[in-house]
């Protein structure tokens, strides 16, 4: 299974969306640029993800986006489904619409299939934005001494 580029750049997007999480909106060129997302790709992924209620945009010399959300109760399984679709390791295991599988009631790899997807959505659905900010705040402060000059 692979995430999209355009899933990364959501996920990525809104990562930087909750570092600035109650301070105020934050501008497309400052995400772009924070999040090495290129800014018209990124302005599209924002437009899709304004009518879900996640994000808030703001007009104006301070405008910009914003989180409309907690952070710490928001999920990377949330934004990964809103921008893909379902979380699936293989088609035979998701929607029913799927073409039928010739080995359906005796495939011995389904249940592999079944507790993978599983193990793949637990861990997505366990992390929160906030997780992740304090992650990447933990990774600065740890790396404040690795520079030369």
């Amino acid at each position: 299974m692979t995430i999209s580029q355009k899933c990364q750049y959501a996920v990525r997007a809104i990562l930087e969306l909750a570092k600035q999480y109650g301070v105020g909106p934050i501008k497309t060129g400052q995400i772009a640029a924070k999040q090495a997302i290129p800014q018209r790709f990124l302005e599209n992924i924002l437009n899709e993800l304004k009518p879900t209620g996640i994000i808030e945009s703001r007009r104006g010399v301070n405008g910009g986006y914003l989180l409309a959300r907690n952070p710490g109760k928001l999920t990377v399984g949330e934004i990964i489904r809103l921008v893909e679709g379902p979380v699936e390791m293989v088609r035979c295991i998701g929607d029913k619409n799927t073409p039928s599988c010739p080995l359906k009631n005796k495939c011995a790899l389904l249940g592999l299939w079944k507790k993978a997807n599983k193990a793949v959505e637990e861990v997505y659905d366990s992390t929160t934005f906030k997780n992740l900010v304090d992650q990447e705040r933990k990774l600065e402060r740890t790396n404040i001494g690795d520079y030369c000059i």
